[in-house]
């Protein structure tokens, strides 16, 4: 199993099927870290 991890405020995002276990990075579009981050 994998999972998707916000990379600004470390909440998961989703879960994908996989071999082995894993973790990616992306950024969340639905919560306010992204714009919070940008200003700095």
């Amino acid at each position: 199993m994998g999972t998707i991890v916000c990379q600004t405020c470390q909440a998961t995002l989703e879960y994908f099927e996989t071999e082995k276990v894993s973790t990616l990075y992306a950024k969340c579009s639905s919560c306010k870290c992204t714009s919070k981050e940008e200003k700095k």
